[in-house]
């Protein structure tokens, strides 16, 4: 029998923006201490008891999303930089993994979720 398992990932890292079009604090310049989670969904390997390794899912991630968005001004990458946005360019980023959702907080009670279509 296959089990198909949800395998997740959490990464931190600091960044700038500013919300343009928007009126509020927010459209001025100003940080957060972003978190991403980044969930794979795949089957268990019976060969390893593996469905995903976590060591590989934190190199790409590292290297395709944070280590870009870290300390960085994330209107140099978005023109809309909203927790939202990041979301769906990371999915765009992260292309080829077998991606189920991608989780953005901005804050530790404010979140951003895109997940796969079914």
């Amino acid at each position: 029998m296959t089990h198909t398992v949800l395998i997740t990932k959490e990464f931190v890292f600091d960044a700038a923006h500013q919300l343009p079009n928007y009126k509020g604090r927010c459209e001025k310049l100003h940080g957060h201490t972003f978190t991403l989670h980044v969930t794979i969904k795949a089957d268990v390997n019976p060969n390893d008891g593996l469905a995903f390794d976590f060591l590989r899912l934190k190199e790409i991630v590292k290297t395709r999303v944070v280590d870009i968005l870290d300390h960085s001004y994330v209107n140099d990458f978005l023109e809309h930089p909203s927790a939202e946005m990041i979301c769906v360019w990371a999915w765009e980023r992260l292309a080829g993994l077998p991606l189920y959702e991608i989780k953005c907080w901005e804050t530790p009670t404010s979140s951003a979720t895109l997940r796969e279509s079914y």
